[in-house]
């Protein structure tokens, strides 16, 4: 038998005052939309990826592997982190199986982007990741635009078979 485990993630940033910084969710810049604020390029798709992953591997969250007080990280690409997260879960023996996203967000749309984001998370992964748009309908910080959130589940399986709970 082949031991599994989930993790679930999540992420929110709020849109950015600057306007020259760019959207990037799961990998993909939305161009003409305002970016989301945040140490990193502020990716929240690919930030929820991660930490269900990490959640999934039993290895801590994203904060703790890359701090928002190391200037390594500034500016980082979170597809770039993604790999190291995915990396990271490799190297304790477990391969992600796949990933689910919900984006929540008033805008923009990502239906038109929505493949080519989770051909890029996919890619990264190794494994299946399907992107869904929510809406907040108007509820609360969310539904006002002043951010966009994403919660991720995410399934692992561990490279050691277990047999009568034995590993092998």
């Amino acid at each position: 038998m082949t031991a599994i485990r989930i993790g679930n993630g999540f992420d929110v940033h709020r849109f950015s005052d600057d306007r020259g910084r760019r959207l990037v969710l799961g990998g993909v810049c939305f161009d003409g939309e305002v970016g989301l604020d945040g140490h990193s390029d502020a990716d929240v798709v690919a930030h929820a990826v991660a930490e269900a992953l990490l959640g999934a591997a039993g290895l801590d969250d994203l904060g703790s592997h890359f701090p928002d007080t190391d200037e390594r990280w500034h500016g980082a690409d979170s597809l770039a982190l993604l790999a190291e997260v995915v990396r990271l879960v490799h190297d304790e023996g477990w391969d992600p199986v796949n990933v689910d996203c919900s984006v929540i967000a008033e805008r923009p749309k990502l239906a038109p982007r929505r493949a080519e984001m989770q051909s890029r998370l996919s890619d990264v992964v190794g494994a299946p990741v399907t992107v869904k748009g929510r809406r907040a309908e108007g509820i609360g910080g969310l539904g006002r635009c002043e951010g966009i959130a994403c919660l991720a589940s995410a399934l692992v399986s561990s490279r050691i078979v277990f047999v009568d709970g034995v590993g092998t």
